[in-house]
């Protein structure tokens, strides 16, 4: 009996390499970003005239504002994504749930360009589209969190928080794979062509990535420290009820990744929009400038990452969320039509992104033990896309129509950078922490 019970727990757990550790957990946040830009440009340039035609005949901007609203469908339906897929990938394991929430994901996005406009079958299409955007939100909320979870449980002790940063490294990737086709798309169709049938381009393109993810998803094998946990039967049979004692990690961890959320939004959707239609720019120009300073947001979530094995979570965020609250009273000034200003904002704004993003997909996760790590961990993701993002586009735009004009935005983030670093001061540093537990 004792050599029995010594050989289940000693047993040797299958690790993938470094190079498919990265793929499996990179591909489907590439994917989940590549999706919501896609979604995010669609709503600021094209969908208040495709699904809300008759208000955009006579006030585009508030079109603009109705289509701004349908891109936060997504992240109402995001917690309960994060339940269900939380709760499932605390209790059958993080791969077979990656699977489905990408296959979630992909379906809803790749419909999204099926879709016919107001013009074709009225506020029904307006309808559909919500629940489309919905079905998306469940998909994603299920997607970074376990991906997280695949890069993290896989990594040296001493490297989870650079290994945490392969998932959110296709961030970037998915906001250059989606600016650059809808720059390419821009370029060579007019605007009366994406109108009719380009904006759809993208979002059908989609289902060969997910494809490709998929293929990648199907090969990986489970995480060692999960296996572990099934072995020695210290995984959850209700991960959400189990996940209640939790309740104060969850809610830092939201306001925590809050401010991440809205300069995400603010940057990447709201000043697309606000640079075509406020400041005068022709749409490629802004988007390339985008693409350039995109760059600087995929090298610092490596660079904050380092730092954060090295030093610890806390201080690094702590000090990038400081500077983001230094940035927020610079927007105004820097605001202008003027591509050597925007250039700044977009590139500083994107370090400070990058140095905000890479790190939780280490910190969040070490919140929470590992019988409720998937739920925790996503649950606190999700309820920041909503608290920090959802609403982003949204806010920002109407401050600027409002009598606090463009220096509204930036108290607006202010506000959020200052929660954000009262949560960090109240969250336990979390670098030396038995990951397996």
């Amino acid at each position: 009996m004792t050599a029995s019970a010594t050989a289940v727990v000693t047993k040797p757990v299958k690790k993938d390499s470094v190079p498919e550790i990265i793929a499996a957990s990179m591909v489907g946040t590439a994917i989940e970003f590549y999706d919501n830009y896609c979604y995010s440009i669609a709503a600021a340039s094209y969908f208040g005239m495709i699904f809300f035609t008759d208000v955009a005949k006579s006030n585009q901007t508030l079109a603009t504002l109705m289509a701004f609203v349908t891109f936060a469908v997504s992240f109402l339906a995001r917690p309960f994504g994060s339940m269900l897929f939380g709760h499932f990938g605390d209790k059958l394991g993080r791969k077979k749930t990656l699977v489905i929430a990408l296959m979630t994901m992909g379906i809803a996005t790749f419909l999204v360009g099926c879709l016919p406009g107001y013009e074709q079958i009225g506020a029904w299409s307006v309808v559909i589209l919500c629940i489309c955007r919905a079905c998306q939100g469940v998909g994603l909320a299920g997607e970074w969190s376990g991906a997280a979870l695949v890069a993290t449980e896989n990594a040296p002790a001493d490297k989870r928080a650079l290994y945490g940063s392969f998932p959110n490294l296709g961030a970037p990737i998915g906001f250059f794979c989606a600016y650059g086709l809808n720059l390419l798309l821009e370029s060579n169709l007019s605007k009366e062509q994406m109108i009719a049938f380009g904006w759809r381009i993208p979002f059908l393109c989609s289902a060969v990535l997910v494809i490709i993810g998929l293929y990648v998803r199907a090969r990986m094998s489970e995480t060692p420290v999960f296996q572990k946990a099934t072995e020695e039967k210290r995984t959850s049979k209700h991960p959400l009820r189990d996940l209640l004692p939790y309740w104060k990690e969850v809610v830092l961890g939201t306001v925590a990744m809050g401010i991440t959320y809205t300069l995400f939004y603010v940057l990447g959707t709201w000043s697309l929009a606000y640079g075509v239609k406020g400041l005068g720019f022709q749409q490629g120009e802004y988007l390339l400038m985008q693409m350039c300073s995109v760059v600087f947001f995929a090298i610092f979530i490596v660079v904050s990452c380092v730092y954060a094995d090295k030093v610890g979570r806390k201080k690094v965020m702590i000090a990038v969320t400081a500077a983001a609250l230094v940035f927020s009273f610079f927007v105004p000034m820097l605001l202008v039509h003027s591509a050597a200003h925007i250039m700044i904002f977009l590139c500083v704004g994107f370090m400070i992104m990058g140095g905000l993003f890479g790190p939780c997909g280490a910190y969040l996760p070490e919140l929470f033990p590992v019988h409720v790590r998937y739920s925790g961990a996503g649950l606190s993701y999700n309820l920041a896309a909503i608290f920090g993002g959802a609403f982003a586009p949204t806010i920002a735009q109407a401050l600027v129509a409002s009598k606090f004009g463009v220096a509204g935005v930036g108290w607006y983030m202010a506000i959020m950078a200052a929660l954000a670093l009262l949560a960090l001061f109240l969250i336990k540093e979390s670098k030396d922490k038995d990951y397996e537990l």
